[in-house]
């Protein structure tokens, strides 16, 4: 007998664990597949971005991240040093987890939470919905989309069996070596290969004693070659991520080679327990489709960047999100065949965008294998060479921030010429990385304005649109909901009298989607009002139906 879900997810990593819990959070049945037994041995990324918080607000597990296991006490400086018990070039400072607050942007911020303790939050969130299966141990091997449905063959790890699942919509989060992406032959464009670089955690209880640095949770170990190395405190308690940067010259690196390369950076002999190895390529791709068909690919299936920045998980969790809404609106009926065209319209450029300023960030952490240091400044007997160093910190430092401070990255991103937003003639505001201007423009994320304590704005969007009325008497809006109620669009009124609200969202309507983008603003209702409502829901302008069948979500 053939299985049957509405949405067969593939890959079970934060990206595919996220967009199951977002369907099972909106009540649309899923069934994720994943190969592994699910176990994290090596986590590849460490920051929850403050957009993922955000979205981690809106489904109730924000206090969940924040306990997951990170030592959130634990100071996170990031230095540029010969060594840990060498000379210190420059430092960031910033203050533990605990204790940095929320910027005025957001009522949240980026968390510390590396994959081995988000991925089981996440499992546990879309477990709770009851709606969304979870499978692991179970591998992909063929694919057909016959139109209007996509078979699939996979095979049970343990026993070898395989069935078929049948599904009306199939997501890819299958990695960089998705075989969903390679079953629709969608290809990817940029550079193959940046570096060739080596992960290792290692275990050291108090690493810190062993060194003369003040506790930090990233060094960059800059040598007379350049930049060599970094280490991270993954878990800001006793285990680290040594990475030895290559370059584009692929090298298989031995046990004995790693530790000697570990002893260097922290520039003394100490005991360690080396608990992984993991040789990976270093991209910097973006997929030439993100869908074909029935079938749509999201995360590093999509999108492939260098971890410099934090943008790889974090553009797939905004990805998953798009296009959660959009599959629940399809199957729900209520949405037109633009509504899934759109994901790929939004996200491709948010994907080049992160992707590019990712490897920029790159070039600037190894921009001392271009320009070298002058060789003095690493010889331990000059003792007149100090003013030298500082001023070669002071411009590394000054060159770094770019990485550090990067909310316009994570909150700025705007969905311009989608064809399921009615652009009201604004300019585009400029493509900032360090500074972030909150704008209800329509193609951007709604504004946070707290309302009262502890309730944001943001806490109004996520399962319907909502039209916000500004203003102690707002225009009416019947026509909209009335047109709105006739093609069944989930909407909800929501009426804000506070000034600050209204100044920041800049008209007295303003309609947000599910995901939290704004879809259109006004100072009244049009007299074309279901025009409106056609866009955002994907029937573009003329509202012209397409048929097609509304699956019921009882009957697969």
């Amino acid at each position: 007998m053939i299985q049957k879900t509405p949405v067969l997810i593939v890959g079970g990593g934060p990206v595919g664990l996220a967009l199951a819990g977002d369907l099972g959070w909106r009540g649309v049945k899923c069934t994720l597949i994943e190969r592994s037994n699910g176990v994290v041995p090596q986590p590849r990324m460490d920051m929850v971005g403050i957009r993922t918080m955000e979205l981690c607000r809106r489904w109730g597990i924000v206090e969940a991240v924040e306990q997951a296991g990170y030592n959130r006490d634990y100071p996170q400086d990031c230095a540029w040093v010969t060594d840990l018990n060498g000379y210190e070039f420059g430092r960031e400072t910033f203050p533990a987890p605990r204790n940095e607050t929320c910027p005025p942007q957001s009522p949240q911020k980026r968390e510390r939470c590396p994959q081995n303790f988000f991925d089981p939050v996440l499992q546990r969130f879309a477990a709770s919905t009851g709606v969304a299966e979870l499978v692991y141990e179970t591998e992909l091997e063929t694919l057909e989309d016959r139109g209007d449905h996509v078979i699939v063959t996979v095979k049970d790890g343990k026993t070898g069996a395989r069935h078929q699942i049948e599904a009306q919509y199939l997501v890819g989060c299958d990695g960089g070596a998705s075989a969903v992406r390679q079953a629709l032959g969608i290809g990817m464009s940029g550079d193959a290969v940046l570096t060739y670089t080596t992960n290792v955690i290692f275990r050291c209880d108090g690493l810190e004693r062993l060194h003369t640095k003040q506790p930090g949770y990233r060094y960059i170990f800059i040598g007379p070659e350049g930049t060599w190395a970094t280490l991270v405190a993954i878990n800001g308690r006793d285990q680290w991520r040594f990475s030895l940067v290559g370059n584009a010259e692929k090298r298989t690196l031995g046990e004995d080679e790693i530790r000697r390369a570990i002893v260097r950076a922290v520039g003394r002999e100490f005991d360690f327990e080396i608990l992984s190895v993991l040789p990976w390529v270093r991209r910097q791709l973006v997929a030439d489709h993100y869908r074909k068909g029935r079938v749509f690919i999201a995360g590093d299936a999509a999108h492939l960047t260098s971890p410099t920045g934090g943008f790889g998980m974090n553009t797939g969790i905004l990805d998953v999100v798009n296009l959660s809404w959009k599959l629940a609106g399809t199957l729900q009926g209520w949405g037109g065949p633009l509504l899934l065209d759109s994901y790929e319209d939004e996200q491709r450029p948010v994907a080049v965008r992160n992707v590019t300023e990712a490897g920029e960030n790159l070039r600037r952490m190894l921009s001392p294998r271009v320009v070298k240091p002058e060789a003095a400044i690493f010889d331990s007997d000059n003792v007149h060479i100090d003013a030298a160093r500082r001023e070669y910190g002071a411009r590394y430092t000054e060159m770094m921030k770019r990485e550090w401070f990067s909310i316009g990255i994570h909150l700025g991103y705007v969905y311009e010429d989608s064809p399921i937003v009615v652009p009201d003639g604004t300019p585009a505001p400029p493509n900032e990385v360090a500074r972030y201007t909150q704008s209800a423009r329509p193609g951007s994320r709604a504004p946070h304005v707290w309302l009262s304590k502890g309730k944001s704005t943001l806490d109004l969007f996520g399962k319907h649109y909502v039209l916000l009325r500004f203003g102690d008497h707002p225009p009416g809006v019947d026509a909209i909901t009335q047109a709105a109620a006739e093609v069944g669009l989930p909407l909800e009124v929501a009426d804000i009298a506070q000034g600050e609200a209204r100044a920041i969202y800049g008209r007295r309507l303003v309609l947000v989607r599910p995901d939290g983008s704004v879809a259109w603003r006004g100072d009244t209702v049009p007299t074309d009002a279901r025009r409106i409502v056609d866009v955002v829901r994907g029937m573009g302008a003329s509202g012209s139906p397409v048929p097609r069948r509304a699956y019921q979500l009882a009957e697969i």
